[in-house]
């Protein structure tokens, strides 16, 4: 098998003993919690991780757009959650092809999806999307949600589930208390809407939501069905910095190709090789006392007190790992220096 000194650069890599210790983390605490674990699936896009989230004992995986859910619904991933709301007939019918629980927040989405699902004589999933506080998407009022459910009971093709309330806040909110409180008011009001269904007689078996952030707020509160964790596998920085005990799995790969400045190397990794949403770049690995600095699409700085040699090998731990992994189509699966696999993203099947 290859090293990781034989891997080109930019690449994408995951030790695969912090990736293991983090998906039983995680299964053995929603497990013992009472709770189901639906992991997202768009932090990886990858169908093999799906598959090791599956053996672990999550129920299916979430997804966040109509080409991941085709993707997972190829490989035989089952208990598919589409977890945004769609407003395009033609992507609705692709998405029931694909057999995935769906969301809703406005009842012209209850009859979209109800006339996309008549022509194949199907029996569409289907929660409402409640915005719990963030004002992304979700259904804006308790009346709103009951105006939905009604819509969804008269649909012939469809059959309401229950309710989605993710807060956006609450799973990067710093310090356990606020963070705790920002999740908490989140599900409460999520909760106060399923009660008013459930006093209307609507059947509301799923509440959903959570994130890596909140995994150990969120399944202490007995409401919550299953949580959606999505970068609990991989971490990032972001999530690195909450200080959460799940290991950094995740990293790129890079080659210094520039060494000809005290103080500083350039490396092959850019903003191509980055996400660069979050308002701190990468942080290598190993290199004690060392910045990493944006030189450009293809290039990066790394100042530090010891210049690493030209054409060494540094690993760098990302801001995000979503839109990063976003940007590769192949996750190098590594046992401490040795490649044990290459897995495809975004694809059931590597490039030819």
């Amino acid at each position: 098998m290859p090293t990781k000194l034989e891997i080109p650069t930019p690449a994408l890599l995951l030790d695969l003993d912090a990736f293991e210790a983090n998906l039983r983390l995680m299964a053995d605490h929603v497990k013992a919690s009472g709770k189901r674990l639906r992991p997202h699936a768009k932090a990886h896009k990858c169908v093999e991780i799906a598959r090791r989230q599956i053996a672990a004992g999550a129920i299916g995986v979430c997804v966040a757009t109509v080409a991941e859910a085709e993707l997972m619904s190829r490989a035989g991933i089952p208990g598919l959650l589409l977890t945004s709301p769609l407003a395009d007939p033609l992507k609705m019918s692709r998405v029931i092809a694909a057999g995935a629980m769906v969301v809703v927040d406005h009842v012209d989405q209850v009859g979209w999806y109800n006339a996309a699902a008549r022509s194949p004589d199907r029996t569409v999933d289907v929660l409402i999307d409640l915005d719990v506080g963030d004002h992304r998407t979700g259904a804006s009022s308790t009346a709103q949600a009951i105006e939905i459910a009604k819509a969804i009971d008269q649909a012939a093709h469809l059959r309401f589930r229950g309710l989605q309330g993710y807060s956006v806040s609450g799973s990067h909110t710093a310090g356990i208390p606020a963070r705790r409180q920002v999740s908490e008011n989140a599900f409460h009001s999520a909760i106060a809407t399923r009660d008013a269904l459930t006093h209307l007689g609507f059947s509301t078996g799923i509440l959903t939501g959570g994130s890596t952030g909140t995994w150990d707020i969120d399944t202490h509160l007995p409401e919550v069905t299953e949580l959606q964790a999505g970068s609990y596998p991989l971490m990032d920085l972001a999530y690195g910095k909450l200080g959460l005990p799940f290991r950094h799995a995740l990293t790129v790969l890079t080659t210094v190709i520039s060494a000809n400045h005290d103080g500083f190397v350039s490396v092959d990794g850019g903003f191509k090789a980055f996400s660069t949403d979050r308002p701190f770049g990468p942080e290598a690995v190993g290199v004690p006392g060392s910045t990493y600095r944006w030189g450009g699409d293809e290039f990066g700085y790394l100042d530090c007190p010891t210049r690493p040699k030209l054409g060494g090998k540094i690993e760098f731990i990302p801001p995000h790992c979503d839109p990063t992994v976003n940007l590769y189509d192949r996750i190098y699966a590594c046992r401490r220096e040795v490649v044990e696999s290459v897995w495809p993203v975004k694809s059931s099947a590597l490039p030819l």
